[in-house]
């Protein structure tokens, strides 16, 4: 509900802070004191068009706040939430601010954070109805109808299944088309679908098959680069053309030439040519030396004979590794794939052409699938409109038994179920409901706000919201001026039923009327005044006696009299 209004420089108010109550409030004053402006500045917060005219002279800016409690499960948290407005704890009172320059541009916000105005008004529809001699919210809204009436007594059970059916069927049609869809898109392709599927099962990829590929490739050309340089070691060792003079052969013809510097066995030492005993010892050793080097190239030979045997691989394989690998990754590039994802691309190749061969009997089943749902939904359907059809000639009876005490006797009020296309079915059944009024005998129903007048009409919201009440999640109501043209009896029945809606909800009225007045659980007055040369509007909370003032002023004029005083006393004891 409502529980604080601040105003700040509009039109006449230069500072207003209003405490508000649960139950009825009324608000009173004389003809131009400024309710108006009081209801202005709460259309303001919540979301009316604003304008500079609003600014009082001489200020620069006008601002309204609107501070409302709510429970926690209150709707309007969803929306805010929806809208990333962040309510951090769900018992926090929602303030929504709006502040308008002196040049017209406006701001909104809900609880100090920007929201736009569109926002501001979808939250305040959740928070405040206002019926009012030129503009009508809330009931006169055809859109929330429907949900009225069945919250009036359309068991809960019987909207669920219909929801429930509803969105079974419009999965199985969904789930319908989609079939159908890639039946077309498949057989659109069907000759390129094939040949993909035969090219990669012929290819059949492999998990993983890329990186164990590049792995073996990568080994045996290291192999392979091994095996060359053993071979050619060797082949520096041993040339394969004997004409070439190897390391070998080297040796052997060093040790030759060496060998023929010593004397022979058994020679003498007279001879001229023959080297002293030095140079024979060093020869011997130099002797030596070849020898184990013969040797030890002899071993080496050996060594790399043996490691290029142990080398010798499979010529073909890493041909025949590089073939697959660049296979597998030219198919790759074919499709716009990574190598790892064409197995799981001729999966689904596979899968579509399955769905393509099969895809009359699958079509089929789901055709059948979507009649089914269908029908539950209309039988389900079916079975709400008859219950709404019921409850809705229940609430005409309450309505109009509301009507005769409000001077509406001759109206009648008609709740009329209207059908919708197939393709406007949705969660809620298969029609909409409209309240209607035909306001005189023999004159056609028509949609509320268009005929009857303003005061009619917002005694027919009054006599709605008597018999809706505490059905709606819109914790305040405000009516404007109600008993506009009624007095005595009407004006006692309105009050009367004002403060039975008042049980269940909060309500303000703007009233001219004493009886609606004095049925009122807390009283506001509006009053206008001149302060140092400036005109002011003042709203002030009216303790006992002054309201008993107040209601004597109503009945009687400018001179109070205590037949006035008597008469306030009996409608405040009434």
């Amino acid at each position: 509900m409502l529980t604080r209004l601040s105003i700040r420089d509009v039109v006449l108010i230069e500072k207003l802070d209003l405490p508000f109550s649960p139950g009825l409030t009324v608000l009173t004053g004389e003809t131009g004191a400024g309710k108006s402006i009081l209801l202005d500045s709460l259309g303001l917060a919540l979301g009316d068009r604003a304008s500079a005219s609003l600014v009082r002279a001489g200020a620069e800016q006008a601002s309204v706040s609107a501070c409302f409690e709510i429970a926690p499960d209150h709707p309007l948290h969803g929306l805010l939430g929806e809208q990333g407005i962040v309510i951090d704890d769900p018992h926090e009172p929602i303030v929504l601010r709006r502040i308008v320059a002196v040049d017209g541009r406006s701001r909104a916000y809900i609880n100090d954070q920007p929201a736009g105005v569109n926002l501001l008004r979808r939250a305040a529809a959740l928070l405040v109805e206002i019926q009012g001699q030129h503009e009508q919210m809330g009931l006169a809204d055809p859109s929330t109808h429907l949900d009225l009436l069945d919250a009036f007594g359309v068991p809960q059970a019987l909207r669920d299944d219909t929801a429930t059916a509803y969105r079974a069927w419009i999965e199985a049609t969904a789930e319908l088309a989609a079939a159908r869809a890639a039946m077309e898109s498949a057989a659109r392709e069907e000759d390129w679908l094939r040949q993909a599927v035969d090219d990669l099962s012929a290819l059949a990829p492999q998990d993983d098959e890329e990186t164990h590929l590049a792995g073996l490739r990568q080994s045996l050309q290291q192999g392979e680069r091994r095996a060359e340089a053993i071979a050619a070691a060797l082949a520096d060792l041993t040339p394969r053309d004997r004409r070439a003079s190897g390391p070998a052969a080297a040796l052997r013809n060093a040790s030759r030439t060496l060998q023929r510097l010593l004397p022979a066995p058994g020679a003498g030492d007279g001879g001229h040519d023959q080297p002293g005993a030095e140079q024979q010892a060093m020869a011997q050793d130099a002797l030596a030396a070849l020898e184990r080097a013969e040797e030890a190239l002899a071993e080496a030979e050996t060594m790399l004979s043996r490691l290029a045997a142990e080398s010798e691989g499979d010529p073909r394989l890493l041909e025949q590794t590089e073939e697959r690998l660049f296979a597998l990754r030219a198919a790759a590039r074919k499709h716009g794939v990574s190598v790892p994802e064409l197995p799981g691309l001729l999966a689904a190749f596979a899968s579509r052409l399955a769905a393509l061969d099969s895809g009359n009997a699958r079509i089929g089943a789901l055709e059948a699938t979507m009649r089914d749902t269908r029908a539950r939904f209309e039988a389900a359907a079916q079975g709400l409109t008859a219950a709404r059809e019921k409850t809705a000639r229940r609430l005409e009876q309450a309505v109009t038994a509301e009507l005769r005490p409000l001077r509406l006797e001759r109206a009648r009020f008609i709740v009329s179920l209207v059908p919708l296309s197939p393709e406007a079915w949705n969660v809620r059944g298969r029609e909409q409901a409209a309240f209607q009024i035909a306001a005189n005998p023999g004159q056609p129903p028509g949609p509320l706000a268009k005929v009857a007048s303003g005061g009619e009409l917002s005694r027919l919201m009054l006599a709605l919201k008597v018999v809706l009440a505490g059905r709606s999640a819109v914790p305040t109501l405000v009516f404007d001026e109600v008993d506009s043209g009624v007095g005595g009896a009407t004006a006692s029945a309105i009050g009367d039923r004002l403060s039975r809606v008042g049980q269940d909800v909060q309500v303000l009225v703007v009233t001219h009327s004493p009886q609606v007045a004095a049925r009122g659980n807390a009283h506001l007055r509006i009053s206008k005044s001149v302060v140092k040369g400036r005109t002011e509007t003042r709203a002030e909370p009216l303790p006992a006696e002054a309201r008993r003032e107040e209601i004597a002023r109503m009945l009687a004029g400018d001179t109070i009299t205590e037949a006035a005083r008597a008469a306030a006393d009996s409608l405040l004891q009434g």
